[in-house]
């Protein structure tokens, strides 16, 4: 594979106006300022952060199309695909590519994360995809709470599945991070491993190659410092930018559900001088009130100010 995601590839909110349409303008502004910055290898749109499944078709094509526009095909987009079944999944991913997308993160189907999968079905999910799009894919490791994680053999075997080139880790379980990364490591040695542990990204950051996470949309510059802290094996740097980071941390990842960091995302936008307002789709609701001066006072205590964006 081609692709080298060995940095920081953001997961990029879609912005909405006001009236809850998509922002093509905002997202042009969001995708130029990402694209811009040294260290930042891709887009993935179209994921939990992108609210991605509260999209029709037709907008998660255009969304792929707008990324890819907001850099000049600079760097590439990468679409989370997310359909429920087989079929559905690999024709998605067949619109996608015709879109402009130039990989895919391969969300496992839906109904697993209640009631588990049957062995052996994931592996089907990620070979019709890349049999019918021909898109190299990505391993998307659930957390270990739900029942869509996968076990250590399964991932091995998806690994080496033509068209898998990398691994986004969101395991959340230490005990199997130290376990199951080294194997994978050990077969694979090509694999590109990536943690999306944005709530708490230190422990993780010494056994990666980069990082794919939403946290990327608003500490982009911090982020590929910490990534390259982490290559170097420079722990005392590493520490001191999670502590720098670790106000914004709190206020937008360390809240009562995950889903609520999407919102908080966008208000950093809005402090970041990239959004001008934080408008989501239901089932989103807004923050509680109070919450946006806390972000904003977040940022200010970690030093992040506003974003210099190309006219």
């Amino acid at each position: 594979m081609t692709l080298d995601l060995r940095g920081l590839s953001p997961a990029p909110v879609t912005p909405f106006t006001p009236d809850g349409d998509v922002d093509f303008d905002a997202i042009h502004r969001l995708g130029g300022w990402l694209g811009s910055i040294d260290g930042v290898k891709s887009l993935v749109v179209l994921g939990h952060a992108g609210e991605g499944t509260f999209l029709t078709v037709d907008e998660q094509l255009a969304v792929i199309r707008a990324f890819v526009e907001s850099t000049d095909g600079r760097i590439p987009v990468v679409a989370g695909i997310t359909g429920e079944g087989n079929k559905v999944a690999a024709l998605e991913a067949g619109r996608a590519v015709d879109a402009g997308a130039a990989a895919g993160l391969v969300y496992p189907s839906h109904g697993w994360l209640r009631f588990g999968y049957q062995k052996g079905a994931p592996q089907t999910r990620y070979q019709a995809i890349y049999e019918e799009s021909g898109l190299p894919l990505i391993l998307f490791q659930y957390p270990d709470n739900t029942k869509a994680t996968y076990d250590l053999d399964t991932q091995l075997e998806i690994a080496g599945q033509d068209g898998v080139f990398a691994t986004k880790n969101g395991v959340r379980n230490m005990r199997r991070w130290y376990t199951e990364i080294p194997a994978l490591r050990a077969a694979y040695p090509e694999l590109q491993i990536l943690s999306c542990h944005d709530e708490y990204l230190l422990p993780t950051m010494f056994d990666v190659d980069g990082l794919l996470v939403g946290y990327g949309n608003v500490a982009p510059e911090l982020l590929v410092e910490l990534i390259e802290a982490g290559k170097a094996q420079d722990y005392p740097r590493a520490h001191a930018i999670h502590e720098r980071l670790l106000p914004v941390t709190k206020n937008v990842y360390h809240r009562g559900s995950h889903m609520e960091g999407t919102v908080a995302l966008k208000w950093g936008l809005v402090n970041r001088g990239i959004l001008d307002h934080a408008t989501v789709r239901t089932p989103l609701l807004p923050l509680p009130d109070g919450a946006e001066a806390e972000i904003a006072a977040a940022f200010s205590a970690a030093d992040i100010g506003r974003a210099v964006v190309a006219a």
